[in-house]
């Protein structure tokens, strides 16, 4: 009866939770750091695209007020009005839509077809002109891009659709990520079909295809989102305001009084949103058409 008492605290003390040592505080230092400045980045990410939304719902005098403030005293939307009723905005989105599209099907047909010529066919100068594909990475496009306009120009397709497609089908990036993948797939299936008369195509798109749509979907979607924020090229070979592509349109949008901050900021964030919704419904494909293309996978 007498020790009887004593056995609780010790029950107690046993099953308490030891201390954290000194190393098990340092160990998890370092991941609170890396959250801390993953927080941070994201912040950093997060605030140009809040304060081009901000400003695009200000009033124009409100833009240039000092000191700027973080949330419009007045929630104004003339600025988005304004755009859609005195800028051709909807058809610039109509070429954007159209122009990466069909950007992004041509890059697709033909990367594939050559890096199945590339892996599976034996033809001579193959080495060669995967050579001369690899290279193609070596080569800036800002590098090309004075020949290329004098090609255009020569071919007359300045100012006109073709001219802003074809010089954007060239993309070795997904010729060599195709090879790639096909060079995983067993030849004894290609053998197999074409012992039953299937012929090249045949093979191309019923076998190795399918077993590559994944890696397809995901180089449409980085394909279609680069097209149509590509800004470089289409300044250069558009010089009619009527055949502008969004981002080149966003320059256009000034008023009488110089630049126009509320209607540019509307113009980019109604720019933005095709992208940002192809992003957040696709992010898994994004993510790994990104590190295809990187030669992550």
């Amino acid at each position: 009866m007498i020790g009887a008492p004593s056995s609780a605290p010790a029950r107690r003390a046993g099953t308490a939770r030891p201390a954290r040592t000194l190393w098990q505080r340092l160990a998890s230092l370092p991941g609170a750091l890396l959250t801390l400045l993953t927080l941070v980045a994201a912040a950093a990410w997060v605030f140009p695209l809040y304060w081009a939304f901000v400003t695009s719902i200000k009033p124009e005098n409100d833009t240039v007020a000092l000191p700027p403030t973080l949330w419009p005293q007045t929630v104004d939307f003339s600025a988005y009005s304004y755009i859609f009723q005195n800028s051709p905005i909807v058809r610039w989105y109509l070429n954007s839509v159209g122009s990466s599209l069909a950007i992004t099907l041509l890059v697709l047909l033909l990367s594939m077809t050559c890096a199945y010529a590339l892996s599976q066919l034996q033809f001579r100068g193959r080495r060669v002109l995967y050579a001369v594909v690899l290279a193609g990475f070596m080569i800036p496009f800002q590098a090309s891009l004075i020949p290329l306009f004098i090609l255009v120009n020569k071919l007359g397709l300045v100012n006109h659709m073709l001219g802003l497609i074809l010089p954007q089908l060239a993309a070795p990036v997904a010729v060599v990520i195709y090879k790639q993948f096909f060079d995983q797939i067993p030849p004894a299936l290609g053998d197999a079909a074409r012992i039953d008369g299937a012929s090249e195509a045949r093979v191309l798109f019923s076998i190795y295809l399918p077993l590559n749509w994944s890696i397809t979907f995901s180089l449409a979607i980085v394909t279609f989102i680069a097209a149509w924020n590509n800004f470089l090229w289409p300044f250069i070979v558009m010089n009619d305001t009527t055949n502008l592509t969004i981002p080149v349109g966003i320059t256009q949008v000034q008023s009488a009084y110089g630049v126009a901050y509320a209607k540019t900021m509307a113009t980019a964030v109604t720019a933005a949103v095709p992208t940002i919704l192809a992003y957040l419904i696709f992010q898994r494909r994004v993510t790994e058409g990104v590190m295809a293309s990187a030669g992550l996978k």
